[in-house]
């Protein structure tokens, strides 16, 4: 399903996810809009397709909040960024945010921890694909059990401080991002050991050398030649 800003009321069923679709590219907005509108969405999404983030502020401004579930918009976009629509749309209801996932076609970690940290349910790659969509899904409010703790670590094993954080999907990603970054530095540690533990196996094995040939020169190599000379 979709529409665009400026047309009547629509009827929306129960369940289906209100989607507000903020792109100022007319290719990326017709690929989300296509693949939110699939059979393999079976109809879960309506979509609401604005071409610039000044259009999604008049649109959330004359709308009630709950006729929106959810945004998605791209980062870059001329006059007011999806970053700026990202911290404007967190303001307008502190207490109850509308979910906001921003989308960009660079992969950038000081731009995703940045989004994160302003309060993005989610950062995704563009072009949508349909391994995004339950993604999606995860971070509507259209969803009758938003929180889901089976993904949380067992109580034991957090501080308390952390409980909070571990119980959002941004808390989610940063612990996991925590633990790959524990084992890629304990692997690079570990790596700068090795020519050190090579270097001391060849220099244990050229001592020995050394040793048998010092001995064997002492016990009959020496005697052998000093009766040549002798002779």
């Amino acid at each position: 399903m979709e529409m665009a800003v400026g047309g009547g009321g629509v009827e929306v069923e129960e369940g289906v996810m209100r989607v507000l679709l903020v792109d100022d590219s007319p290719v990326d907005r017709r690929v989300a809009q296509l693949l939110l509108s699939s059979d393999s969405c079976a109809g879960s999404f309506h979509v609401i397709a604005v071409d610039s983030a000044k259009k999604a502020m008049e649109f959330l401004g004359l709308k009630d909040g709950k006729a929106i579930d959810m945004v998605l918009t791209d980062y870059c976009m001329p006059e007011m960024t999806g970053y700026d629509l990202l911290k404007a749309i967190k303001a307008l209801n502190p207490l109850k945010p509308i979910p906001v996932i921003v989308m960009s076609s660079e992969d950038e970690p000081q731009r995703i921890s940045r989004c994160l940290n302003a309060g993005a349910e989610d950062y995704i790659v563009k072009p949508l694909q349909s391994k995004d969509v339950q993604r999606l899904r995860n971070c509507s409010t259209a969803r009758p059990n938003k929180a889901v703790p089976n993904r949380k670590l067992p109580a034991p094993l957090l501080p308390p401080s952390a409980a909070g954080a571990a119980a959002s999907p941004s808390g989610r990603r940063a612990n996991l991002a925590g633990v790959a970054m524990v084992l890629h530095s304990s692997s690079v540690e570990l790596s700068q050991y090795f020519p050190l533990l090579l270097k001391l196996v060849v220099l244990v094995y050229a001592v020995l050398c050394v040793g048998e040939l010092l001995h064997r020169w002492s016990s009959g190599g020496g005697c052998s030649l000093s009766v040549r000379w002798c002779a």
